[in-house]
């Protein structure tokens, strides 16, 4: 039978966070109205020329159609060995393009240009009249608890180059403050695994396994061994997701005995890791249940699948986590524009900026504390001040090619005098040059 006293500290707990998103989903995040408009007004003509600056380099679309035919011939001439479905057809859905840019980042930019072509609708993006974007941020509609807002209503939803959007205010700053590699700092914490959670304190979790592991000397840095420490990168986040030798091996770029290797290396330098994660999937399977330190739960069915459990209480953990980082920051009067996965963007007047990041990443690390029993997760910080915009650094190429787009209207419609404007607007779209 459950405990009634620890169930009604899980409900007063989440009904905490319910008045959290209240506070976020009123502030809302700041867009830069005047570019959307440009952009809906032009949309048509946008997608036309995206395609032909992006496939010069790809040349995979006849007549603005995706031709699966002239994809097969563009991965036969690079050597690429692409995921196929059960019919023999290259897979071309979301996940297979992910992972694949991982091990191959020059098809980047086909895949920002699909996700542009396929799934965004600026027309749907939620927009007041204040030129603030708010959506209903669905707290709790996750199978892990965590937010999922629609992926076209909210401003993180769409491609990642659409987030150029994102800019502060005349006076105001934003703070994309989000924590650093939070999964691997949570399976450290609750595995008790102590080479684990060194390798994290080091600052470089994945150096420090290729250090632990004898893949590279103690005198390796980031840049003399930077291929084996993306190796090493690929494993340690792959394995929290149960990834096996075959998918490991695509994305590194290497043979399956090689990637076997190193999934052994991680085995052998982090034991207490490994048996924690069967532990978990090996409870959830015999009791049909697993759950959180503060109780959220998911109820195993005869069709679960071992991989997709390995990874919940990393996710469903670090969901408690930013939703217990958002209360306190809420309630310390801090202004959180919206939760985003592992992070919280902050907005605040120019003049008290720097001392708000301060207080929102102590507020950040006391949650980490507090979910991993004393166990601290670091924090990153990306710094956006009026005039600049927020950009992701996935989507910078796209959004300049977007914008010489838009100047080639100006140019077209009004002479080159109006195309200033967008021109001063794209220089102005990286992050604050003192992060």
């Amino acid at each position: 039978m459950a405990n009634p006293t620890r169930c009604l500290g899980q409900a007063l707990l989440r009904g905490r966070y319910m008045a959290a998103v209240a506070k976020m989903e009123h502030v809302g995040t700041p867009i830069d109205t005047q570019i959307l408009e440009q952009l809906c007004n032009n949309w048509d003509f946008i997608k036309t020329r995206l395609i032909t600056s992006v496939d010069q380099d790809y040349g995979v679309y006849e007549d603005c159609t995706f031709k699966q035919d002239r994809f097969e011939h563009y991965l036969s001439v690079k050597n690429i060995p692409w995921p196929r479905t059960a019919n023999g057809k290259p897979a071309l859905d979301k996940d297979t393009f992910r992972q694949m840019v991982r091990a191959y980042p020059e098809l980047a930019h086909l895949q920002e240009l699909r996700q542009t072509l396929g799934e965004m609708r600026l027309t749907n993006l939620a927009v007041g009249g204040d030129g603030r974007n708010r959506t209903m941020l669905s707290a709790f509609r996750a199978r892990t608890g965590r937010n999922q807002p629609s992926n076209t209503k909210f401003i993180f939803g769409p491609s990642a180059w659409l987030r150029g959007l994102i800019k502060p205010t005349e006076g105001y700053g934003l703070a994309y403050v989000d924590y650093s590699t939070q999964e691997v700092a949570i399976a450290a914490a609750l595995s008790s695994d102590e080479a684990l959670m060194e390798a994290y304190k080091s600052g470089d979790v994945y150096l420090s396994f290729a250090i632990q592991a004898g893949l590279a000397p103690p005198e390796a840095t980031k840049q003399s061994h930077k291929s084996v420490r993306d190796q090493c990168k690929a494993v340690v986040l792959g394995i929290q997701y149960g990834m096996g030798p075959y998918t490991l091996a695509q994305r590194i770029n290497q043979p399956e005995i090689y990637a076997r290797r190193l999934i052994e290396k991680h085995k052998q330098t982090y034991p207490q890791f490994w048996a924690w994660q069967e532990a978990a999937v090996d409870k959830a399977m015999l009791t049909g249940v697993l759950e959180t330190v503060f109780g959220w739960k998911i109820h195993i069915g005869a069709k679960n699948n071992p991989r997709a459990l390995k990874n919940f209480p990393c996710q469903a953990n670090g969901a408690e986590m930013i939703r217990l980082a958002a209360c306190l920051a809420t309630e310390a009067g801090l202004t959180i524009c919206c939760p985003i996965h592992d992070a919280l963007l902050l907005e605040a007047p120019l003049d008290c900026l720097e001392e708000d990041i301060i207080q929102l990443r102590n507020l950040m690390a006391e949650a980490s504390r507090i979910v991993l029993s004393g166990f601290e997760v670091r924090t990153d910080v990306d710094i956006v001040r009026y005039p600049d915009r927020y950009m992701d650094e996935r989507g910078k190429v796209m959004w300049s090619r977007v914008m010489d787009l838009l100047n080639d209207i100006d140019r077209r419609n009004y002479g080159d005098t109006s195309a200033v404007s967008t021109v001063h607007l794209r220089k102005n779209c990286g992050p604050d040059p003192n992060i």
